[in-house]
């Protein structure tokens, strides 16, 4: 498989080139590809994308409206909703070469908002701006929030998402913004006007959004989660819980409650584990009974957690989802669970003692020791 970093390659920069002398009697292309192309082999996708950055800003004209024109009069002319593997053609530039393009807006741009903001608005329906829109937050959230919200009723569906998915306190790959990391009540407002956006690609950002808050301001988004639950579609529902996964893994009991799941009123009648010592590459095999005492049916979210040994014999909790379902009265409840224990780049695992806990609408159910061998 070609590496992921190979999307900026020489035909993107011989596209963007070419378009940008179109439109740029004065621009180098010659010049702008070698300054590229330039041990470009030797970079990373993220630093492939800053030496594009920086061509721009040497061949390009010193005045940024100037070279605004250019880049606006080098997009893709119509390009189309989905775009899924859209990039650079004859007509225009789209897909990744628009990465590129919209950093150099937001590092070149901040002394000309209304421009820049609508060359970005222009940009992100031919891949996307979220990133680069994050400059005009920093400098300026309130004139960029004043400006984008009538975005919110687009009829361009990337246009909408730019709002919620650009605003992200915590977006990855970006600088936070810490005007919305202290005070998320700045964008909520935003949120809830796409909240019930008819496109599931914009409402996952809206979700997206909250969990960021939700790292810093989970009982506001608790809160938030209880108000939007009220009458919601079966898509805002989903939604709701996609924007609340942290919280709900935490077991943080003003989420958990706005999703009906209360104190639990359980016997554990069994809680073992199969196979109490396993290798790494094997499988930790578990059985869990669980008995209703209440007089009323439970609705019941039970996760299982896995508390990794740290280098220093600490442990660190892994939350991972198992099931949910509703108990009637005196009823029982039998499950197995096989949880394969395997290298993965994200983690490094220690010889030694380890622990399995269950959990059930966020209250612990029991804990049970294992030991792993990596040898």
């Amino acid at each position: 498989m070609e590496p992921f970093k190979n999307v900026f390659n020489e035909d993107l920069v011989q596209g963007m080139a070419e378009h940008f002398a179109r439109h740029g009697s004065e621009f180098d292309r010659e010049e702008f590809c070698q300054f590229v192309l330039k041990d470009l082999n030797q970079l990373e996708l993220k630093e492939r994308s800053n030496k594009i950055v920086e061509a721009m800003a040497v061949y390009l004209p010193g005045d940024f409206k100037t070279s605004a024109k250019i880049l606006e009069a080098s997009l893709h002319p119509d390009p189309p909703d989905d775009l899924y593997g859209i990039t650079v053609s004859a007509k225009g530039l789209a897909g990744w070469a628009i990465m590129p393009m919209g950093e150099y807006v937001g590092q070149n741009g901040l002394e000309h908002f209304d421009l820049s903001l609508k060359l970005l608005k222009a940009m992100t329906s031919r891949f996307t701006s979220e990133s680069a829109i994050r400059h005009f937050f920093l400098k300026d959230h309130k004139k960029t929030l004043k400006t984008i919200k009538p975005w919110t009723k687009d009829r361009n569906r990337h246009v909408r998402r730019l709002v919620s998915e650009g605003s992200r306190p915590l977006l990855p790959w970006s600088p936070r913004i810490g005007a919305f990391v202290d005070d998320p009540l700045l964008i909520l407002p935003l949120l809830e006007l796409l909240r019930h956006d008819k496109e599931e690609y914009v409402r996952r950002s809206v979700a997206n959004n909250l969990n960021d808050i939700a790292k810093h301001h989970p009982d506001l988004v608790a809160e938030t989660a209880t108000l939007w639950l009220q009458g919601a579609s079966k898509d805002e529902q989903r939604m709701v819980r996609h924007a609340c996964r942290t919280l709900l893994k935490q077991g943080h009991p003003g989420t958990l409650s706005a999703f009906g799941y209360g104190d639990v009123k359980l016997d554990v009648e069994a809680f073992d584990i199969e196979n109490p010592a396993i290798k790494l590459g094997q499988q930790l095999t578990f059985d869990l009974t669980l008995k209703s005492t209440s007089n009323e049916p439970q609705p019941l979210m039970i996760d299982y957690i896995v508390h990794h040994r740290k280098a220093n014999g600490t442990t660190s909790p892994k939350v991972f989802k198992w099931k949910t379902l509703t108990l009637k009265p005196g009823e029982e409840m039998v499950a197995r669970k096989k949880h394969a224990i395997k290298p993965i780049t994200t983690r490094v695992y220690y010889s030694g003692e380890h622990f399995l806990e269950i959990q059930v609408n966020g209250q612990s159910m029991g804990t049970k020791p294992f030991m792993l061998d990596v040898s």
